[in-house]
């Protein structure tokens, strides 16, 4: 069975809310046209990224119950949509978080848990797992930009039985050596093939106060090769077989996850006890 991933890469404006659910929306509907059945949205899409301060945040923060996430369910045909906004917590606490939007409603929310740079002046960490979500179209990991960076949290999502990680980013614009694709990107790559899923990231593109975006949407195959990347139309479209995420081999006599040795992972570093257990070689 085809699953046909778009992601719509767009140009938030900070600060600008009325303006975002709009342009979110259309976004949506405009992918759901693609012949969408997974929609993938930036990070921090309904209010932009560079935050003058905490209180500018908190003006165009949203809570799960926004017409924002009902608009995008009337805009996606059925499609199921995974998107970044600027939450308002019941705790009064601000969070960088994923709505996954599918039958109409919120199924799920995520919140960002490792927060980059200036978001720490904005942001509380969020404290819990990231899930895997029973969608209509497969079992959907959620991650937000700065997470891919660690690769227990892809190692959990697969551990966890996701099949594609849906994940609104917002990559800004690093030097890199000519030809070479965004690191961020070369991560998302590397997370999908030794994990055997599928890895969906819609960045953003324009300036906002001086930060300039990479445009660097990418939909990355099960093998970690690229599928798509959103070009001058600002979609990247890649149709898949998620069903193919389900098979961990790497050949015929291995397994990417049967193989794993957890036993032998936990700790940190080269530490004393792995030097007295004889596993430091030193030079004669």
């Amino acid at each position: 069975m085809v699953t046909r991933i778009v992601c719509a890469q767009t140009a938030p404006v900070v600060g600008d809310l009325a303006g975002n659910r709009a342009r979110s929306a259309a976004a949506v509907r405009d992918a759901a046209a693609l012949g969408a059945h997974v929609i993938v949205l930036p990070e921090l899409v309904t209010s932009g990224y560079v935050f003058a301060s905490a209180a500018e945040a908190a003006s165009v923060a949203v809570t799960p119950a926004d017409p924002v996430f009902a608009a995008w369910a009337g805009a996606a045909g059925g499609a199921v949509v995974v998107g970044g906004f600027c939450e308002r917590g019941a705790d009064g606490r601000l969070y960088n978080s994923a709505a996954v939007v599918d039958r109409g409603e919120v199924v799920a929310v995520y919140r960002k848990t490792h927060l980059w740079d200036t978001e720490k002046d904005v942001f509380t960490p969020g404290g819990r797992r990231a899930p895997v979500v029973a969608t209509t179209a497969g079992p959907i990991g959620v991650l937000i930009c700065y997470d891919l960076e660690f690769p227990e949290m892809t190692r959990a999502l697969a551990l966890a039985g996701a099949r594609l990680v849906a994940a609104p980013v917002n990559w800004p614009l690093v030097d890199r050596p000519a030809g070479e694709r965004p690191p961020e990107a070369v991560i998302a790559m590397a997370a999908a093939r030794v994990n055997r899923m599928f890895v969906a990231c819609c960045d953003r593109t324009g300036d906002e106060r001086g930060v300039r975006w990479t445009g660097g949407t990418t939909i990355v195959g099960a093998d970690g090769w690229p599928l798509a990347e959103a070009g001058a139309s600002g979609f990247a479209v890649a149709g898949v077989d998620l069903a193919d995420a389900a098979d961990k081999t790497a050949s015929p006599r291995n397994d990417l996850l049967r193989d794993r040795r957890p036993d032998l992972y936990r700790g940190s570093g080269t530490s004393r006890n792995a030097m007295n257990a004889g596993n430091v070689v030193r030079d004669a």
